[in-house]
């Protein structure tokens, strides 16, 4: 029998993540099935990820599990399977039989009980026994995961292994409904992705601190990682660090191998971070930006206000029932209101909206589901149809709130040369730009404010726990640490 109450975590000071959280995943999964009439007798086959190494060379990448085995078995270990009967919801895990030498290189080889009892599965054989048992249950047929992720554009690979072509399969059912699982978390996932808010918040707070002119971009990434891995044991970012100061901050996925996060942050620069922690694979997505020095010019606040008020607007208006492109275009209505005071802009503001004005200043979506993926499953599922809009293309959620869902809320301002530019060529939206006003803000990057949102019963509830108001963050500022600039 498993353990009754298994729980990872990595020691002290870090979240201890019950395992009956993917118990009941694969409880929840198996009802879901059962009610869209699966045969009782199918059987759910995921197949786990595989350790990968770098091209070809011999030096093993770190490890990270395939995102719907670590929802439906949190299982850390490459080379695993794992099935579970529709009717009964009895599940197994199979793991790969090691060599003797892996305890030479490796370490001890864990025995089958130690697997059971860490992940509470109802029964643990080795992955070459895998083709007898499935023969065993009957399974009729076996259900695997064959879908597009509306994001990436790529496709779940269903599990496989040899003999495989003696049992009947369908590749259709399960990925709609398995990414509708995903998309409503359950109270211990909340739980999980509440803690790894708090700790990238925390995080963030503490960069905000150290930050001073003569300082790297990377510095503050490297202070980011070291914070949220030394005090929260998370290993993994839950993707790559943004860390734009001055024109840099208007680079939407700034941070890449062509521009890592390298530039020296100035007096007078605005300071753009978009970093998040994940743990358990369960990932945060937080911004904030600030000035360099600790005190926002009177242009810079105007800019961060408009951005602040569309994300306030977005989350006071956001509760089950409410289309997701509506919050966008919320958002869109705000920012546009706030640059017309500002003296960028001029004219209706339905008219802009129709000329897709918002566009040059927010090129990207609202928001996206987040869990397990920073980006994800379950935004377009059938039926939901992207919009061809400007702006709203880009959105990666065009489905209405539920309860349960965690989405971002990340509306931002950038000033863009690559669309700014040609905007102030183009007669079309001459009636609206203030030219002259548009470009003395050129060259001074971007606002963005992201916090991530549970959608709740009556409304919506904010995990991320960070300075938003000026004042507050020039206090929280003035009160920092400030390391000396280095040499």
């Amino acid at each position: 029998m498993a353990h009754a109450h298994p729980q990872f975590s990595l020691g002290p000071g870090t979240y201890a993540v019950p395992m009956s959280l993917h118990a009941d995943n694969r409880r929840r999964l198996a009802e879901r099935l059962r009610g869209r009439g699966v045969a009782p007798g199918a059987v759910v086959l995921l197949q786990g990820g595989e350790q990968r190494c770098e091209y070809d060379t011999d030096r093993e990448e770190l490890f990270k599990q395939e995102s719907f085995f670590q929802w439906t078995f949190g299982v850390k270990e490459p080379g695993f399977f794992g099935a579970i009967e529709v009717g009964s919801g009895r599940s197994w895990l199979f793991a790969p039989r090691l060599p003797a030498e892996w305890a030479v290189w490796m370490g001890a080889i864990r025995p089958l009980a130690e697997f059971q009892a860490m992940y509470a599965a109802d029964e643990v054989r080795h992955v070459d026994e895998l083709p007898a048992v499935l023969a065993t249950l009957g399974a009729r047929p076996l259900l695997r995961l064959r879908g597009r992720n509306t994001d990436s554009g790529s496709w779940a690979q269903p599990a496989t292994f040899e003999g495989i072509d003696k049992f009947p399969t369908d590749d259709e059912i399960l990925y709609p409904e398995l990414v509708e699982c995903r998309v409503i978390k359950s109270e211990a996932e909340i739980e999980l992705l509440a803690w790894v808010n708090e700790v990238s918040s925390a995080a963030h707070i503490e960069v905000m601190k150290r930050i001073r002119p003569g300082l790297s971009e990377y510095h503050l990434e490297a202070d980011f990682l070291h914070e949220v891995y030394r005090k929260g044991g998370c290993r993994f970012s839950a993707y790559t660090c943004i860390c734009g100061c001055g024109p840099n901050s208007a680079t939407l996925h700034y941070g890449h191998a062509g521009a890592p996060n390298d530039r020296v942050l100035r007096d007078g620069d605005l300071f753009l971070n978009d970093s998040g922690a994940e743990y358990h694979g369960y990932a945060s997505d937080i911004t904030c930006t600030y000035p360099v020095n600790g005190r926002f010019t009177p242009e810079q606040r105007m800019v961060y206000e408009a951005v602040l008020a569309a994300n306030r607007a977005v989350q006071s208006a956001m509760k089950p029932g409410v289309a997701w492109p509506d919050m966008h275009r919320l958002a869109e209505r705000t920012i546009l209101q706030h640059l017309v005071r500002g003296g960028l802009l001029r004219g209706e503001i339905e008219a802009m909206m129709a000329a897709r004005v918002p566009y040059l200043f927010m090129p990207h979506g609202l928001g996206h589901l987040m869990g397990l993926d920073v980006h994800d499953c379950g935004g377009y599922p059938a039926g939901v149809e992207r919009s061809p809009e400007l702006g709203l293309k880009s959105l990666r959620c065009g489905r209405a709130l539920e309860a349960g869902m965690v989405i971002t809320v990340e509306p931002g301002v950038y000033f863009i040369d690559a669309l700014l530019e040609p905007a102030l060529a183009d007669p079309k939206y001459e009636p609206f730009l203030v030219a002259d006003v548009v470009r003395r803000f050129r060259g001074q990057g971007g606002v963005r404010i992201e916090d991530d949102v549970l959608v709740t019963k009556t409304g919506s509830r904010n995990l991320t726990k960070v300075p938003r108001d000026v004042d507050e963050i020039e206090r929280v500022m003035a009160t920092g640490q400030r390391e000396p600039a280095l040499a």
